[in-house]
């Protein structure tokens, strides 16, 4: 079998309905991070039947940024490549946020909290405060979990709370 390539600036599209695809791309890796991919996801839908030009689509606004594998949700179905722009937008903006206490249901609200920019050392805060209330969710999550937030807007897996 031929080993599925990406790169950065690729841009993928994702059937979110039966009549609607919405659109990511990939923007860099994330070395604190496992040497993840890091996406920018795009709020704006499309008619499932739409080829949309892709200049026009990396200009559309940003929903949410997540860390993930593209070449698995290729392998898997969950999306498609359909081209590459080499702009990928700034990323020096991008935070992330990440609590030691993920993965145990038992805790609602954590005060274990690091937050970091892409390819940046992690902070510990502790209790996640100010600016970073509204960091993105830092772990690598499946490509399940993307097709998810693109047509909910958030994931459906259990992540402790901030307050």
């Amino acid at each position: 079998m031929k080993r599925l390539r990406t790169q950065i600036g690729d841009i993928f599209s994702v059937k979110i309905d039966e009549h609607h695809k919405k659109y990511f791309q990939y923007i860099i890796n994330d070395l604190t991070q496992l040497n993840s991919d890091v996406i920018r996801a795009f709020k704006c839908a499309y008619n499932i039947n739409d080829k949309p030009e892709l200049w026009d689509l990396i200009k559309n606004e940003v929903d949410f940024y997540a860390h993930c594998v593209t070449d698995i949700g290729i392998k898997y179905g969950y999306w498609e490549k359909v081209g590459n722009k080499a702009e990928v937008g700034k990323i020096n903006h991008i935070l992330f946020r990440s609590s030691r206490d993920s993965g145990n249901p038992a805790i609602k609200v954590s005060h274990n909290w690091w937050v970091w920019k892409i390819n940046e050392e992690q902070k510990y805060l502790g209790k996640l405060r100010d600016k970073y209330i509204s960091a993105e969710i830092g772990i690598v999550v499946t490509p399940e979990d993307i097709v998810t937030r693109l047509r909910t807007g958030k994931y459906d897996f259990v992540y402790p709370d901030f307050e």
